[in-house]
């Protein structure tokens, strides 16, 4: 019987789950030929939602191309030339070995080129985009970007990334090349409602039963972070015989955490003692760090330290802020901390 559940791979049709709103959004942006940054913690979705958007775009336009590139393993300007000559060069079909092409800045035009030549338009996707802020120089590389593209008539850019922090410097930090380049999106929580509808049908379709209800409270658990809700929805209709009980929800989170479990514990080594507490403070909900109760509660050390932790653990996108507000942003860690690891 197929598995009715998919985590940490891109989903389509059947597997993915509302963002309408986001998807429409997103349509009138490739449709219009605007360019758009898409940020958002990661997995929250960001690759399928432009997956989807791409074949209704396709179905609504034949006059569209795409060309699609993913930037994380680009460590300096001349791979991202490279790898941005290939994936044009092939995505858009020219029967041409990619190395032909002058592998220098130039090729940022070849988009436009090809899209004057045929008559069309082309949009461009780039995952990972936020991997330009580690190039040396990357301020000069990023003017070069833009001045480039932002002369190019007949294509779009949707840059998108998994690291939130990254993304909000490079295009919403004023002064910087890409500040108000792109129509910036932000993805919110897909809705427990959502959740419920979706996880309830998903059982009922491979013959097993879980009540609306439970379908909510089983996101709930996660925060109805998407990766997560998916993950814990697929240990929880492994272990259902056939109607779904809240013991089996409870007993499949556990599960969850147990196959986590390494994974949380080599990330908590990583970090410093006093960075350890940081992290148990907020677990704790605690808002004022630097009182000295808190300082000496979680061995912060002096309240000097807070800025520098926060800045530390928002580089490795482990926390975020808004506001007042610190939390981590990872709900599975978060619980974890909680259940498995927190002893002060």
């Amino acid at each position: 019987m197929e598995i009715p559940f998919i985590y940490g791979k891109i989903v389509s049709d059947r597997d993915f789950t509302d963002r309408t709103q986001e998807s429409s959004k997103l349509l009138a942006n490739f449709l219009s030929q605007t360019n758009t940054a898409i940020i958002s913690p990661r997995r929250w979705g960001k690759s399928s939602l432009v997956n989807k958007v791409i074949k209704l775009a396709s179905e609504a336009n034949s006059k569209l191309l795409f060309v699609r590139m993913n930037a994380f393993k680009c460590e300096t300007p001349q791979e991202f030339y490279e790898l941005f000559a290939k994936r044009t060069v092939k995505d858009l079909s020219l029967g041409v070995d990619w190395r032909d092409a002058s592998v220098g800045e130039d090729v940022l035009n070849l988009p436009q080129l090809i899209a004057k030549k045929r008559k069309k338009k082309v949009i461009v996707c780039i995952d990972e985009f936020q991997q330009i802020g580690e190039f040396d120089q990357s301020s000069r590389f990023q003017k070069i970007l833009r001045n480039h593209w932002q002369e190019q008539t007949d294509v779009a850019y949707i840059l998108y990334g998994s690291k939130k922090h990254m993304m909000l410097n490079i295009f919403g930090e004023y002064g910087k090349p890409f500040y108000r380049f792109c129509d910036m999106m932000f993805l919110p929580k897909i809705d427990n409602q959502d959740w419920q509808e979706y996880i309830t049908r998903r059982f009922s379709e491979t013959g097993k039963a879980i009540s609306p209800e439970l379908s909510g409270k089983l996101a709930d658990i996660v925060d109805n972070h998407p990766y997560y809700v998916q993950q814990l929805a697929q240990y929880t209709w492994l272990r259902t015989p056939r109607k779904c009980t809240e013991d089996i929800v409870q007993s499949a989170f556990q599960s969850m955490l147990d196959s986590l479990n390494l994974q949380f514990v080599n990330l908590m080594d990583s970090l410093t003692e006093k960075q350890r507490g940081f992290l148990c403070a907020i677990c704790d909900g605690v808002r004022n760090f630097s009182s000295v109760e808190t300082l000496s509660r979680y061995r912060l050390g002096t309240s000097g330290n807070i800025r520098i932790m926060k800045n530390a653990l928002i580089k490795r996108d482990l926390i975020e802020v808004s506001g007042s507000i610190v939390d981590i942003q990872d709900p599975v860690f978060k619980q974890w901390i909680l259940k498995e690891y927190y002893s002060i």
